[in-house]
């Protein structure tokens, strides 16, 4: 069965300042999303999942997604803060979503296969997404009592920023095989030459330089989606009262892992990651896609 790419797109752009899914970064307008749907219909995806907020739903499908008729099939579904679990309601003085578990979770009626996950405002490269298919086309179902997944891992020198700090899933590795992962927020370099972030724990801690992060590139199958919903609910009873807490990706993969309920193979690529968390950033981002586009890689306009 084919892939399905499932792209995050619901995000605010709080720290960024406005819909940075939709701001032009190629020569001819292009967006890093246009790229990365781009890269996907070359590494053979045939379908792509938007999850997005209903409130500027009629500006993405213009904007966004009328640019990819006739070249992959496009869907959306709705993010929203209020789609929780039976007997689970949204506390007082909430705002926010409940972070990247309850946007894939979005899209457990719209997916009924495996599928890759991206950030809509990430470039990954084409070689993570022909990696990734790859990795779909080879695996085959095994039968054991474990899941099989995947990510694909970037050095963490390579996606900090130079205007603020950021949030990684850190990961260590062993066999090609991800080991465990952290989700570590505010990570940057500080005064003193190197990497730091707070852990899970809330505690400021050092991170290596050749430390793995996970930029929110995975694939998964679609037991993904019961796996998403046992892990919520504990969530929720948890943290379901706390007005800004988030549920992650890396944590259920993390949880799987060391449950010896599944595994995660980590793909490695040719890729550079770049992306933008602030409005500062953009100047890079259009930088590399230019030197991309002039070393060949890409064509403009994009076909």
């Amino acid at each position: 069965m084919e892939p399905t790419l499932l792209v995050l797109a619901a995000g605010m752009g709080s720290r960024y300042g406005g819909l940075k899914q939709m701001d032009p970064m190629g020569p001819n307008g292009e967006t890093v999303l246009d790229y990365s749907v781009y890269d996907a219909i070359r590494a053979g995806f045939k379908r792509v999942v938007f999850i997005i907020r209903e409130d500027f739903a009629d500006l993405f499908k213009e904007q966004v997604g009328a640019k990819f008729a006739g070249k992959i099939e496009v869907d959306y579904v709705f993010q929203k803060l209020d789609d929780l679990p039976v007997g689970f309601a949204v506390p007082e003085g909430r705002v926010k979503p409940w972070g990247t578990i309850h946007a894939i979770r979005a899209a457990r009626t719209a997916i009924s296969g495996p599928f890759a996950v991206i950030n809509a405002d990430d470039f990954y490269g084409s070689d993570a997404y022909q990696q990734i298919a790859k990795y779909f086309a080879q695996t085959t179902e095994q039968n054991d009592d474990k899941s099989h997944y995947c990510m694909v891992g970037y050095h963490i020198t390579k996606t900090l920023s130079d205007h603020g700090d950021v949030n990684r899933g850190i990961c260590s590795a062993e066999n090609g095989f991800l080991k465990d992962v952290e989700e570590v927020t505010e990570i940057k370099r500080e005064d003193d030459g190197n990497i730091y972030g707070n852990g899970l724990d809330g505690n400021r801690r050092e991170v290596p330089e050749s430390a793995i992060a996970s930029m929110n590139f995975w694939g998964f199958t679609n037991e993904f989606f019961t796996q998403i919903e046992a892990h919520f609910i504990t969530f929720l009873k948890e943290r379901g009262t706390e007005l800004k807490s988030e549920c992650y990706i890396p944590t259920l993969v993390d949880e799987l892992i060391r449950e010896d309920r599944g595994d995660c193979k980590v793909l490695e690529t040719t890729s550079s990651w770049f992306g933008v968390t602030y409005p500062e950033d953009k100047p890079h981002v259009v930088e590399n896609i230019q030197q991309l586009i002039d070393a060949g890689d890409y064509p403009t306009p994009l076909d």
